[in-house]
């Protein structure tokens, strides 16, 4: 499929696919089938990754880390999963490596990344963030989940739902108010340890589609976490997971273009042979027109992805760009899975091909991290300013 050559990438990144690649068909491929049924991936596989070094690659090396800034490592991780086709595990990498650990690695002190980050990069801590509650979903000045100070450390009290990553979870990075601050954007980040008593995980949910990433409820009954487990200082979670967010936006983004580029060389393959009328699918000009549109939108989502990737390596991304690539490539991701089940006729909405997984996996897409709505929003107040 002919396309415009790509510039972003370098030798060590070539060089790093391939170990991507070969961990993928050694430690995800012959299990995914079995995490799908059982609505969770096992254990023995973030060990596995720690030992490729796919984990913690922006860690310090000294703390077994990958030692880069470079977000073209993660990229590389996110589209070779595309290309295995089970996007469940994706999520979960990139909740681990591009979500959560920058605020650890950036909010946290000596001791914090030093008690963490060593078990982060070798896959023995999986992480999580809890953010969404069960009342509030884009708008984070809506949370209720709060703590008070006692002589003890932070009580917190709360729940948290939708939570990626949330059973398998060693430390999740809760957002929480100060229970005696009258400020709605006025909250803090603590890390909740697995074993702190009063913390529970409900239900591992019953989603629609990305049924191997464990997705959970969170309950918070008087966690005692002690001073030690904030992180960054003390009632600027606001500030931070906007911040955070321009970077998991754009991950988000760079995802949902290495999906779509998959589903449609699905496509296009099963196109040329599939035969009707005599001919193959691909020789009508309907199926034609539609696999080059597709294309065309996808190579025009790329480019501006890639330049964002650069953008935020030089620290030049605003908020604004990062939501305009979210909203839109996630759509888009969504718009090409549909017709390419399409293409496919009965056989696409056969869990039996790839692009029926694909079909019930790439649905939610726009909705976390963001909602569509929510990025046209924050587009909408850099073009015309707040009303």
């Amino acid at each position: 499929m002919p396309m415009l050559s790509r510039s972003i990438y370098e030798h060590d990144h070539e060089d790093f696919r391939g170990t991507v690649r070969s961990f993928i068909q050694n430690e995800i491929v012959p299990h995914v089938e079995g995490w799908e049924a059982s609505g969770i991936i096992e254990r023995s596989m973030w060990l596995a990754a720690g030992k490729a070094g796919i984990l913690g690659l922006s860690a310090p090396e000294e703390l077994g880390g990958g030692g880069t800034d470079d977000p073209r490592f993660h990229m590389i991780v996110q589209e070779e999963m595309a290309r295995c086709g089970h996007a469940s595990v994706a999520v979960s990498f990139a909740m681990q490596n591009e979500v959560v650990l920058p605020y650890i690695l950036e909010l946290g002190s000596d001791e914090q990344k030093g008690r963490w980050i060593p078990g982060i990069c070798s896959g023995e801590i999986v992480l999580a963030v809890a953010i969404t509650e069960p009342g509030t979903g884009s708008d984070m000045a809506g949370i209720r989940t709060s703590y008070r100070r006692t002589d003890q450390g932070l009580v917190l009290n709360g729940s948290k739902t939708f939570i990626s990553n949330g059973i398998n979870a060693d430390v999740v990075v809760v957002a929480a108010k100060d229970a005696d601050s009258d400020d709605p954007r006025s909250f803090t980040l603590l890390a909740v340890e697995r074993n702190m008593a009063g913390f529970e995980r409900g239900r591992n949910l019953d989603k629609v589609g990305l049924h191997a990433q464990d997705t959970a409820e969170l309950n918070f009954s008087d966690v005692v976490v002690p001073a030690s487990n904030v992180l960054g200082e003390e009632g600027q979670g606001f500030s931070y997971l906007k911040r955070f967010l321009v970077t998991e936006r754009v991950a988000t983004a760079a995802g949902a273009v290495n999906h779509a580029e998959q589903y449609l060389s699905w496509t296009v393959d099963y196109c040329r042979d599939r035969k009707a009328f005599g001919a193959p699918l691909a020789a009508l000009q309907n199926t034609r027109f539609v696999l080059s549109e597709l294309a065309t939108e996808i190579q025009i989502a790329r480019v501006f992805v890639d330049r964002c990737v650069e953008l935020l390596m030089d620290g030049g991304l605003d908020e604004s760009a990062a939501a305009m690539a979210k909203w839109w490539c996630t759509e888009l991701r969504v718009k090409v899975v549909d017709k390419c089940v399409q293409l496919h006729g009965g056989y696409g909405y056969m869990l039996e091909y790839p692009i029926g997984r694909a079909f019930i996996d790439s649905r939610v897409e726009t909705i976390y991290a963001g909602t569509t709505e929510i990025m046209k929003e924050v587009v909408a107040r850099s073009v015309i300013g707040r009303l």
